[in-house]
């Protein structure tokens, strides 16, 4: 931990940034969270999708079961999705993937929902290829979720060029979109083992981002809490817990010392105590934003927990996710309190 901290220290503090810091001040990003309302929703990701570029690819991209999950989303009253990007299905296509986001974004818009766009993971199988993507692990968890970028990538300097060519292209043509709520430039950065290792990248990502700086504002979410300094960098503090009540109180607390506007981009794991009933309330609270991991159970196989073996059984308390692929509860107590604090149950 005491090498991951000095690592980032430097990075934050000590090194040298090519590109202007131009992070928005305190009072420009309470001003900007006080237009959002109370933000709900969750990461989302088609129950047909094992992982981003399915999704994305021009062959797997299916616009029907987006709208169609996208209207079960409106009817919970929820208002934000978190959805990932890859730069593999901009490499092989970018102006296709630029039009099937401004598709997204127009189904999106059509259920009153905006989005919070992920640029870059740490998370799960490093090697990501284009083309097929496998099928589900039975009782895996997240079997063929991909990192982005690459291992390979990440970790050699030399092939960051193209890295700079997909943030700067995504961000200058949708730098004006009022349909996006926000860019998350890297999520939890030093997973998967990478340590201090990530952050040269993100900090030139950064500065990609600066360089463009769109209307909306841009954030990472930690994933270490030896690293919190990141949010210096960060125009909107964004946090992960998976925790009990009791603990995710405390981090707001903390992180709303900070002085600006707080959004939890992940939470809601049942078996962990991380639950609806119990931390939706505590957010709405403080006023801070919530958005769970997991809607529709499917291909990703999150319903599961983390570290699941292969060929497990449902488990009677899924993990993730809210629906069932034709859209039926889980638990239908969880969505009347959902429903209930949306406004959508007056």
């Amino acid at each position: 931990m005491k090498l991951i901290f000095t690592g980032l220290l430097c990075f934050l503090i000590c090194g040298t940034v090519s590109a202007q810091r131009n992070i928005w001040d305190k009072q420009k990003a309470n001003d900007w969270y006080s237009k959002q309302g109370w933000l709900a929703g969750c990461n989302f990701l088609p129950s047909n999708a094992i992982n981003q570029l399915e999704m994305w690819q021009a062959e797997t991209f299916d616009p029907q079961t987006i709208d169609r999950e996208l209207g079960w989303a409106e009817d919970l009253g929820f208002n934000v999705m978190r959805v990932y990007l890859h730069d593999v299905a901009w490499k092989i296509d970018p102006e296709g993937f630029k039009k099937r986001m401004d598709l997204f974004l127009t189904i999106a818009e059509k259920h009153k929902i905006k989005a919070l766009f992920v640029f870059f993971d740490d998370c799960w199988n490093p090697d990501p290829k284009p083309g097929k993507q496998p099928e589900p692990k039975k009782g895996v968890h997240n079997s063929g979720w991909v990192q982005s970028p690459s291992k390979q990538i990440k970790l050699d300097v030399s092939q960051w060029g193209e890295l700079e060519k997909y943030v700067k292209d995504i961000l200058t043509s949708f730098k004006n979109d009022e349909r996006i709520l926000m860019w998350d430039l890297y999520n939890e950065p030093s997973n998967s083992g990478y340590g201090e290792t990530t952050f040269p990248l993100v900090k030139k990502i950064f500065e990609w981002a600066w360089a463009v700086r769109p209307m909306q504002p841009l954030t990472v979410a930690v994933w270490t809490d030896k690293i919190d300094e990141i949010y210096d960098y960060s125009d909107v503090i964004t946090f992960h817990n998976y925790s009990g009540a009791e603990d995710i109180e405390k981090e707001i607390i903390e992180l709303q010392k900070r002085g600006k506007p707080v959004i939890c981009s992940e939470y809601m794991a049942r078996t962990n105590g991380s639950r609806f009933q119990t931390h939706l309330p505590i957010m709405k609270k403080y006023n801070v934003g919530a958005i769970n991991w997991g809607f529709v159970s499917g291909k990703s196989n999150t319903i599961f927990p983390w570290g699941s073996k292969e060929g497990s059984e449902e488990p009677a308390l899924w993990f993730h996710d809210i629906l069932h692929k034709d859209g039926a509860p889980f638990d239908p107590k969880e969505i009347e309190v959902i429903k209930s604090l949306t406004g959508k149950i007056l």
